[in-house]
């Protein structure tokens, strides 16, 4: 009976949850994001025995890479593809959280239509993120949101079940960077401030103190699993990787996206604390708070908007759901499913997909998916390019496996960011710093000690011109002896765009 009924709870409410799962086959497209690809490719060789921190080079803490040993290890069992295999954990995770925000809830205390709402928002929230799906940031507000519905509850003073483990959770998608934790620092401090219950009784809420041990053994795992990533990469981070495409706080505001945005947040955060109710200046302390985050990392990137958008549409639904019941609206289903159709809507005029989907064919992503399928499928490939797009997820398409140590290069970036001194386009070995002589030495030997099957360059450094002559890659790199011995033995098979792709002679 109780199936039966759930069935028939389900088929009632359809129209609702369509906007919310409408993403669903656009997440299961190619292709996959760019940065979510490289993370995946670095934790799958990590698992292939290459050691993070050491022959793995790249500026994210660990955990994000400890989170990506699931899908490559789902891959390696099941034979599935690295990319199939991270879907599947993603929609399952995003289930899951959608499981665990339905039961931190007091249903019978809702409105009609708030009730409605509230019940479709998780799935608005996890898979709304389109083509961004999987990024840290995106991770982050899915896996924050039941933390928000129980930290609403928990401000009028109520003790909701499985609070605990959603501040669990959600510690751990604010781990992920360092400049997430001004969600949960807004958001405590609103609770500690309007439950106005004392210290003592503030000290003996669990949810704050579990998300603290979250963070505490993260970070003691730091020295003790992950040292090369304290006294290694954390200094390169801090003098070649901050300064690159470094924003103001002006000009972030002036990118159209994030203009947009926040002029949306900050009109919804007024009638948030001026009307809206406690989930509803929840939902507006994590807006900002998330604002604070993109700030603070001062790049104006896509997902580093998109928890900005996703909070800020969550708020809207939610005051707007408030404001309807206070109405006397009818047919809440209906009227959720307009809301959420409004929040969708907002996501695909602002965001990139459907529209990354819908042009794969014709992306220059797909072009090097095609060109290593034929010359490199399931081989060693060596990239030198400063993006990640498109090489990524290319290679993951073509199941090829980089054999540069960083995700691409950006450590010549930080290096050259400003030209020699003595007027010369490249420097000789003797006058590099460690960082940069890192990056020659370790890309010539590698590629003498085991030649890949294939080499993709490109034609674009990324590197200011010196004295009117550009950085080219292939040269600079061709002043070592062992590379230019074995580059000796590559002939071009492949040309897109800036993009040549080499291939080993015979």
């Amino acid at each position: 009976m109780a199936g039966r009924a759930w069935l028939r709870a389900v088929a009632r409410a359809w129209p609702a949850l369509l906007p919310a799962l409408v993403f669903l086959p656009v997440l299961l497209l190619p292709p996959v994001n760019h940065d979510v690809a490289a993370v995946l490719s670095f934790a799958e060789r990590w698992l292939a025995g290459e050691k993070l921190y050491v022959d793995l080079i790249d500026v994210n803490p660990p955990l994000v890479f400890v989170l990506n040993l699931l899908p490559a290890g789902v891959a390696r069992v099941t034979g599935l593809g690295g990319v199939a295999a991270l879907q599947l954990c993603l929609v399952a995770l995003g289930f899951a959280l959608w499981r665990l925000a339905l039961l931190v809830r007091d249903r019978a205390a809702e409105g009609r239509v708030e009730r409605a709402v509230l019940d479709v928002l998780p799935g608005l929230v996890v898979f709304g993120a389109g083509y961004d799906f999987g990024q840290r940031e995106t991770l982050m507000a899915a896996m924050a949101l039941p933390y928000l519905l129980a930290a609403a509850r928990r401000m009028q003073g109520e003790v909701p079940r499985r609070a605990v483990l959603a501040a669990v959770v959600a510690g751990v998608g604010f781990a992920l960077k360092p400049h997430f934790l001004a969600v949960p620092a807004l958001v405590e401090l609103a609770v500690l401030v309007v439950r106005r219950r004392g210290l003592g009784a503030a000290l003996r809420d669990p949810v704050p103190w579990a998300m603290a041990a979250v963070w505490a053994v993260y970070l003691a795992s730091l020295p003790l699993l992950f040292p090369d990533y304290l006294g290694a990469v954390v200094p390169m981070v801090l003098d070649y990787y901050l300064a690159n495409g470094g924003q103001t706080p002006l000009s972030l505001l002036l990118i159209p996206r994030m203009g947009t945005v926040v002029a949306f947040l900050l009109s919804l955060v007024v009638v948030a604390f001026l009307w809206g109710g406690a989930l509803a200046r929840v939902l507006a302390l994590a807006g900002l708070g998330a604002l604070a985050s993109a700030l603070a990392q001062h790049k104006g990137w896509s997902y580093h908007i998109m928890p900005i958008e996703l909070f800020a549409c969550a708020l809207a639904v939610v005051l707007a759901a408030r404001w309807l019941d206070g109405l006397g609206a009818g047919r809440p289903v209906r009227v959720a499913a307009g809301l959420g159709w409004l929040f969708v809507l907002y996501l695909v005029a602002e965001g990139e997909a459907p529209w990354n989907q819908l042009g794969w064919r014709q992306s220059d992503a797909y072009a090097l998916t095609r060109m290593l399928r034929e010359h490199a499928e399931g081989e060693r490939v060596l990239v030198l390019s400063p993006g990640i797009a498109p090489i990524y997820p290319a290679l993951n398409y073509a199941r090829a496996r980089m054999t540069l140590r960083t995700m691409n290069i950006w450590l010549l970036e930080g290096a050259y960011q400003d030209c020699p001194a003595d007027g010369r386009r490249y420097r000789e070995t003797w006058e590099m710093g460690r960082p940069e002589f890192f990056v020659y030495r370790t890309v010539a030997e590698d590629f003498a000690r085991a030649p890949p099957a294939a080499v993709v360059l490109d034609e674009m450094a990324a590197i200011p011109e010196c004295g009117g002559e550009a950085f080219s890659l292939e040269a600079y790199f061709s002043r070592h002896p062992l590379f230019a011995e074995v580059w000796s033995h590559y002939v071009e098979v492949g040309r897109h765009g800036r993009y040549r792709v080499y291939a080993r002679k015979g």
